[in-house]
């Protein structure tokens, strides 16, 4: 705890480029990390995600705690050896998807109860057994439990809520401190207070004085406008320490990558890029296409000139539309990797314009051609 873990390299405004230290390896932040919640990232292969730099992987500890089981990951040797992934692994701490599930849990001082729902059986998660689920795993990045609330709340239940939040984090510090555990992983904070500045500022001062690796802002993107959800970053950034990685749960489109970076945000996931590939959306130089639209269909450019990934030098857009008409898994695969790969090079091009002094710029220019609307052919 509170060991130097994270080097701020240079700023370009607020833009950051830094390293992230982790037992399993570096990240070059900002970055964004692909979602693998059940220890894969959907229709891609692993080897995939190494060609393409991938160099942490998130995984949902709610997850992998109701399947495959603790059991079966302890014996395999821990998640990494479990899913033959060698590089570092963030693991959330469930409470997203407990929270969510409003008519299956029931929160307490002590902390969630909860149904699995694939069997309906009866679970409580507190913040000390999220800690030891989360060594269980031997994660590179623990996160602390706690309530995301849904947008809008009333302000005396975001408050409530807030609290409970830090006393939780107070706890799950203890007991990570109790393990004592080897293989110097991280445990970061998450600072709440949904859309209140009030509450942004109290949950972020108060986060930073519990003493952590790192912080996370959560309750943002659950249904709020994005101008609020910017200005709600801009608030909590402030109160942030600059020596330690800001991590902004659960966003990540390339818009809001770009303003949450020009706002100081380290590191980012989402599930948009792998989840929406599946359902045909792809992300190019110029914004959205949907290759389930007619016009694709004898389209025989390349998914993105501009993008080098094996689906782009190898497949037509005419091929994927197709693909996708038939049913078939492989326009998933193809669409995905490339969706994926589109991400990640997108966090490489801008850590290199904040390496030179011109984040701003390769901001403008990028959103001068990048569309934020589906780019429509014969719908």
């Amino acid at each position: 705890m509170l060991k130097k873990n994270f080097e701020l390299l240079k700023k370009d405004g607020k833009a950051r480029l830094g390293i992230l230290h982790t037992p399993h390896g570096d990240i070059e932040t900002p970055y964004f990390m692909p979602v693998g919640t059940q220890g894969t990232v959907k229709a891609i292969f692993p080897s995939d995600l190494i060609k393409m730099g991938t160099e942490i992987i998130l995984a949902n500890t709610y997850h992998l705690y109701l399947r495959p089981g603790l059991d079966i990951i302890k014996q395999a040797g821990g998640l990494h050896k479990f899913i033959n992934w060698s590089l570092p692994i963030l693991t959330d701490s469930g409470g997203f998807q407990v929270f969510s599930m409003s008519d299956l849990r029931k929160i307490s001082e002590q902390g969630v109860e909860f149904r699995s729902h694939i069997d309906g059986s009866k679970h409580f998660f507190t913040p000390e057994k999220v800690i030891e689920i989360q060594d269980v795993l031997g994660s590179d990045i623990i996160m602390v439990l706690d309530e995301c609330v849904h947008y809008p709340v009333e302000h005396d239940y975001a408050k409530a809520s807030t609290e409970l939040t830090l006393r939780w984090a107070k706890r799950s510090k203890v007991r990570f401190q109790e393990l004592n555990l080897s293989n110097n992983c991280l445990l970061f904070g998450i600072v709440q207070g949904s859309t209140y500045k009030d509450l942004r500022k109290f949950s972020a001062e108060s986060t930073v004085e519990i003493g952590l690796d790192g912080y996370a802002l959560g309750g943002l993107s659950v249904g709020e406008p994005n101008e609020l959800m910017y200005e709600m970053v801009s608030e909590t950034e402030q109160y942030l320490p600059e020596d330690k990685p800001r991590y902004l749960m659960g966003v990540g489109t390339p818009e809001d990558l770009f303003a949450c970076i020009e706002q100081g945000i380290d590191m980012f996931d989402c599930v948009l890029p792998t989840r929406n590939a599946r359902n045909g959306q792809a992300l190019t130089s110029v914004g959205k296409i949907n290759l389930k639209n007619a016009g694709y269909r004898t389209d025989f450019s390349p998914l993105d000139p501009a993008c080098d990934c094996y689906t782009c030098k190898n497949f037509t857009r005419a091929y994927l539309s197709h693909l996708f008409r038939a049913g078939e898994f492989l326009g998933l695969q193809l669409n995905s990797l490339h969706n994926l790969n589109f991400m990640l090079k997108l966090t490489e091009i801008i850590r290199r314009s904040i390496s030179d002094g011109k984040f701003l710029e390769v901001k403008k220019d990028f959103l001068s051609k990048y569309k934020t609307s589906y780019q429509e052919k014969d719908v």
